[in-house]
């Protein structure tokens, strides 16, 4: 079982939504340290938190918070973006911006800290996923997430004999400023937070954290048709 009293954890996107109330709950759990990072690490609120700029796109920023945050035993990939392009209207670099964020950021952050957490003696590695990693929602920001879902199954396996535990969280809407236009159902982000850290507690592979998300889950088993009932109009 992974202990988060007296680990050292970084959160990327750690300033609001999501992250945030990871930040606080870690605090609440008895984290010893939490490197919270942000584009802008001013955004970074809670007093006990470290500010740590990053912006992981960019491999030498990745490369010098990795650098910083030398302590770490618990990575949870939380930084994520929707850029709301479709596959067939909008420019190519747009379409290109939700993979580059959603998919091969928690990649390059990923491998900047394995050998961290490693030499720290192992730990655990959490990547926020979503409901849409198994709905296709008629644009990229779907894809990126299915993409990462995927990446974290392959990761899983091979940090197994390096000592880090890898789980995958899924979520529907959650009550966020990236979900303000959105009119419907939404989770509270201190729930979803929660969720989290107890599966990291609990080594589980995954988290499904409201019902839409198992519900969606399940329908993989069935006809293609029970995701996509537009397909049948």
């Amino acid at each position: 079982m992974t202990a988060i009293k007296d680990s050292v954890v970084l959160v990327t996107g750690g300033s609001r939504g999501i992250g945030k109330a990871l930040v606080d709950d870690l605090f609440r759990r008895g984290a010893a340290k939490v490197y919270a990072t942000a584009r802008d690490p001013r955004t970074v609120t809670h007093p006990d938190a470290v500010p740590l700029r990053l912006e992981v796109t960019d491999e030498a920023s990745i490369a010098e918070a990795a650098a910083r945050a030398s302590d770490v035993t618990i990575l949870i990939n939380n930084a994520g973006a929707a850029a709301g392009a479709s596959y067939l209207d909008s420019p190519l670099d747009d379409v290109r911006r939700d993979l580059e964020t959603n998919f091969y950021g928690p990649l390059l952050v990923t491998r900047a800290f394995v050998p961290v957490i490693e030499r720290n003696g192992g730990g655990h590695i959490l990547n926020v996923h979503s409901a849409l990693s198994w709905l296709a929602d008629g644009g990229p920001y779907s894809a990126s997430k299915a993409a990462l879902w995927s990446q974290t199954n392959s990761l899983r396996l091979q940090l197994r004999e390096r000592g880090i535990k890898v789980t995958g969280l899924h979520v529907a809407y959650v009550d966020t400023d990236m979900t303000a236009r959105i009119d419907a159902p939404k989770s509270d982000a201190v729930d979803v937070a929660a969720a989290a850290l107890d599966g990291i507690e609990a080594d589980a592979y995954e988290v499904l954290a409201d019902e839409v998300s198992r519900n969606v889950k399940s329908a993989l088993a069935g006809d293609l048709a029970l995701l996509y009932p537009q397909l049948t109009r």
